[in-house]
């Protein structure tokens, strides 16, 4: 029924929607419909609040999923017109801001899965570790050295951040068994922790590369600087107080750690959307 109610909508749009607005909209609403499992008579505006909050997981800017609600609101906007709904389930469901601004991070379950995905590599294990548990940027992590690594109190010397401000992070035990791991195994002999095979450090190009693979394969998107905003914003969740969070990030002005406790209350009410 409801593929029958699709194929008219579009046939009765036809002269009002671009080929490219025509599949884009037919994209959005297969994709509303095989995650919520439902007719499209049983539709409840929970129902599109939890594939919102599903897509922005999944990482989706705020402008792609503007486009595939509007799709939706589209189609039920038709279904309303042609009776064959007593009530629109798009109307109380707005829109997200274009603007946006609020950094992409990753859930404790997708940091598991991409945990797990890179457990079998030492190295790609290492670097996820190390980025998730310091908070570093990757220009930072490839130029670490195993003589700024002070592994009785877990901290690494990060010698040239950002304006060539120096700084201090820490590290977990398990971060740190992750490094020994890699160290003891890598058949590299060089100045740095991450090396390749001139003995020279990584390239920002390779990690980024590994990055993009992961992506691929896990579904849902990573890159190294995903990793900085999901160090900050999980210690936010924790209550870290800013301050803290400013100076493990290597953050000059405060207002740059803030937008962490923003995107907290932003998270705080994507939940409570989904439960109405």
């Amino acid at each position: 029924m409801r593929i029958e109610v699709q194929e008219k909508f579009f046939q009765d749009h036809y002269a009002r929607f671009s080929s490219e607005t025509a599949r884009c909209y037919k994209i959005a609403l297969n994709q509303f419909f095989s995650f919520s499992q439902k007719d499209y008579q049983n539709i409840k505006p929970v129902d599109i609040r939890a594939w919102m909050a599903n897509m922005e997981e999944q990482g989706l800017q705020p402008r792609s999923i503007h486009q595939k609600l509007t799709a939706l609101k589209s189609f039920y906007r038709y279904c309303m017109e042609e009776n064959l709904l007593i009530k629109n389930p798009t109307l109380t469901v707005h829109t997200p801001r274009i603007d946006d601004s609020l950094p992409y991070y990753l859930s404790k379950r997708q940091i598991a899965i991409l945990q797990d995905f890179t457990g079998e590599n030492l190295r790609d294990r290492a670097i996820v570790e190390t980025l998730y548990t310091t908070g570093v940027r990757v220009s930072e992590l490839v130029e670490i050295m195993l003589e700024d690594i002070k592994w009785d109190t877990r901290q690494i010397w990060i010698r040239k951040g950002k304006g060539n401000k120096e700084r201090y992070v820490l590290f977990t035990h398990e971060c740190a068994e992750r490094l020994k791991m890699y160290l003891e195994n890598r058949e590299v002999e060089s100045i740095y922790l991450f090396a390749n095979k001139e003995d020279d450090h990584l390239s920002i190009d390779l990690v980024e590369y590994r990055f993009r693979l992961f992506t691929e394969e896990l579904g849902f998107k990573v890159t190294p600087h995903t990793m900085r905003h999901t160090f900050a914003a999980h210690l936010t969740e924790k209550n870290m107080p800013e301050s803290y969070i400013q100076d493990l990030l290597g953050h000059v002005n405060l207002n740059s750690t803030r937008i962490y406790t923003r995107l907290m209350e932003h998270a705080r009410k994507k939940l409570y959307d989904r439960y109405q």
